[in-house]
């Protein structure tokens, strides 16, 4: 006897799965926003402070 609750006989095939669909457009690159830019900028100042406490040079 098996430990497993279903044998795979049970479960079945994976052909009955919903299959993703290819794009029909290609994703086209955007321009980012000053409020997403801000925020990438403030945390690379905040981990480089972080990381300059860390090492004692700062």
């Amino acid at each position: 006897m098996s430990d497993w609750k279903y044998e795979i006989e049970d479960v079945g095939d994976d052909d009955d799965a919903p299959r993703e669909e290819p794009m029909d457009e290609p994703l086209e690159p955007g321009s980012p926003s000053a409020e997403n830019i801000l925020f990438v900028v403030l945390g690379a100042l905040t981990m480089l402070f972080v990381l300059l406490r860390l090492t004692g040079l700062a």
